[in-house]
C-alpha cells in the first residue's frame, strides 16, 4: 500500500468515526491456504509472512489450513481454498479436469532423492536396483519415475512394490524394503541428524527432468475474479520466503513457536531450513525467488505425459500434449 493510500485510509476512518484498527480489519480480505502435508520448512514463507504482518500489510487476513484427508489441489479446484500448497500432482489433477494453476515456486530443483542404506555395497549404481523391492507411496508415478532411472542406468527398470506410506523410511532402516524417495530436505536431514547413513541417486542425473518439486497453487476462477488479492497474497509471501532465506534463524524460530505441538525437534528445523538456504532450493544461485520456470515446467509436463500418467476426467491416457504454459502463471509474482 502506497503512502497516499494509507493517508486516504486514516481520513476515510476518521470520516467514518470508526477506530482505525476496526476500519483495517474491515477492509481486510480473507484467503485461506491450503498444506499439503504436515507443516514443515516448505511452508515457512506462509507462516513467517502471517506472523510477520506482511500478510496484515498487504490489506489480507490469511488463515493457513492444515494438512487433513482432503488434498489441498482438491480443496482449491473446488474452492474450498484459495490457494494450497502443490507437486506433481498438479499435472495429474489438472490433466483430469481440475481447476488448478501454480502461481508461485516455493523450490526452485528437485528435492527429492531414491535413497537406501549406505551399506547396500552392492547397490554400485540405479541398475543395481533390478529385482529389489521398493517401499512406496502410492503415487501415479513413481514406479514410472524409478523405472525411468534404472533403465537409463542401463538396467530394465523391474523391482517390487509395497506401497507402506510413511512407514516407508522405517521399512527401509529395519532392512523390509530395499530403496525408497525421500524429500532431501526433510527426510534426508532428519536422517542425518539421526545419525543414519544412506546414500542417494538424483533423479535429474539419471533421465528424468528437474522440476520446482514444490509450488503453491490456485484456481483460474479464483485468480480472475480476485486479480488484486492474488497479487497481494503472492507479493507478501514471497517477502516471507526472502525474509526466511535472509534470517534463517528467526526464521526457524517463528515457524516452531506456531506449531509448537507439531514441531517438536528444533534441531531438526533448522537443519532442514540451512539445506534449503544453503542449497539454493528457497532461491536459486542466481538470485531467483518465487518465479516458475517455464522450461522446467514444459520438461516435466512432456515427460509426464509421454510415460501415459496424465489422465483425462475418463481416467484414459490424454491423446494430444496439453498446453503446459496454461498450467502456470508467473502474472501475480511480479
Amino acid at each position: 500500500m502506497t503512502e497516499f493510500t494509507r493517508r486516504q485510509a486514516l481520513l476515510l476512518t476518521l470520516a467514518a468515526g470508526l477506530p482505525l484498527a476496526s476500519r483495517a480489519q474491515a477492509a481486510a480480505q480473507k484467503i485461506t491456504v491450503a498444506l499439503d502435508w504436515t507443516v514443515n520448512t516448505n511452508h515457512i514463507g506462509l507462516f513467517v509472512a502471517r506472523d510477520k504482518g506482511f500478510y496484515d500489510e498487504a490489506g489480507l487476513d490469511v488463515d493457513i489450513l492444515p494438512y487433513g484427508d482432503t488434498g489441498a489441489g482438491t480443496l482449491v479446484a473446488n474452492r474450498i481454498a484459495d490457494f494450497g500448497i502443490a507437486g506433481v500432482g498438479l499435472f495429474t489433477q489438472r490433466a483430469a479436469g481440475a481447476d488448478l494453476k501454480a502461481v508461485y515456486a516455493v523450490v526452485q530443483q528437485e528435492t527429492g532423492r531414491l535413497v537406501f542404506n549406505a551399506d547396500r555395497s552392492e547397490i554400485k549404481s540405479p541398475k543395481n536396483l533390478d529385482g529389489l523391492t521398493y517401499g512406496g507411496f502410492g503415487s501415479a508415478w513413481e514406479n514410472t519415475l524409478i523405472s525411468t532411472i534404472i533403465r537409463h542406468d542401463g538396467g530394465k527398470g523391474s523391482f517390487e512394490t509395497v506401497t507402506l506410506g510413511t512407514s516407508a523410511y522405517e521399512a527401509l532402516a529395519n532392512g523390509s524394503v530395499d530403496f525408497t524417495l525421500e524429500v532431501s530436505t526433510w527426510e534426508g536431514v532428519d536422517a542425518e541428524l539421526k545419525g543414519i547413513r544412506q546414500r542417494n541417486f538424483r533423479y535429474a542425473d539419471y533421465g528424468v527432468p528437474d522440476e520446482h518439486t514444490t509450488v503453491i497453487a490456485s484456481s483460474d476462477a479464483y485468480l480472475q475474479a480476485n486479480p488484486k488479492a492474488a497479487s497481494a497474497f503472492v507479493e507478501a509471501t514471497r517477502r516471507g520466503y526472502q525474509f526466511a532465506v535472509d534470517h534463517p534463524q528467526e526464521a526457524g524460530d517463528l515457524l516452531i513457536a506456531s506449531n509448537k505441538d507439531a514441531l517438536t525437534d528444533p534441531a531438526l528445523i533448522h537443519a532442514s531450513l540451512k539445506m534449503l538456504v544453503d542449497g539454493h532450493f528457497l532461491r536459486s544461485q542466481d538470485g531467483v525467488i518465487g518465479t516458475i520456470d517455464k522450461v522446467k515446467i514444459e520438461a516435466i509436463g512432456t515427460y509426464l505425459f509421454n510415460a501415459g500418467i496424465l489422465l483425462d476426467a475418463d481416467g484414459k491416457a490424454l491423446k494430444e500434449k496439453p498446453d503446459f504454459g496454461a498450467y502456470f502463471t508467473n502474472e501475480f509474482a511480479v
